[in-house]
């Protein structure tokens, strides 16, 4: 039953290294599921951040669901993520650290038909990391062209 929905955050991976990560549950209600379900989700503006020692992931836009009626959730509410203690315990006291954040990378569908979301613990590039982000991609793209004009 693996969907194939597969909303991701392709901003992350210039703005940020990513450390380490992690697999979280979403705390969502019927009709969000529901729009997610049908991929009508942005990711890139979201962010993690700690709400009374829980973890929270907020700017998430979910389209309102378009059979829902007067039940219909708020678009760009703060959504809980579920998380072990142990993961949440540490992610707390490594966000702490100066220049560490975590960020939103994707959400999925996963076998058993509850909504995740893959979290980071980032770290910030620098502008001149981005460039060599932005050489290397260019340099991938021509060698990948030269490679398919050879053959």
């Amino acid at each position: 039953m693996a969907s194939d929905i597969n909303i991701r955050n392709k901003k992350a991976s210039f703005e940020y290294h990513f450390l380490e990560t992690f697999v979280a549950g979403i705390k969502l209600l019927g009709t969000e599921i529901k729009s997610i379900r049908e991929g009508k989700a942005t990711i890139s503006d979201a962010f993690c951040t700690f709400i009374n020692e829980e973890l929270y992931v907020r700017n998430l836009h979910v389209s309102e669901y378009s059979h829902g009626s007067f039940y219909n959730h708020e678009a760009k509410r703060d959504r809980k993520l579920l998380v072990t203690i142990k993961e949440l315990k540490k992610l707390l006291v490594k966000s702490q650290d100066k220049g560490l954040t975590i960020v939103p990378l994707k959400i999925f569908i996963n076998d058993r038909g509850f909504a995740k979301m893959e979290i980071a613990l980032a770290q910030g590039k620098k502008s001149f990391d981005k460039r060599d982000t932005l050489k290397e991609r260019d340099v991938k793209r021509e060698m990948d062209k030269a490679m398919k004009n050879f053959s």
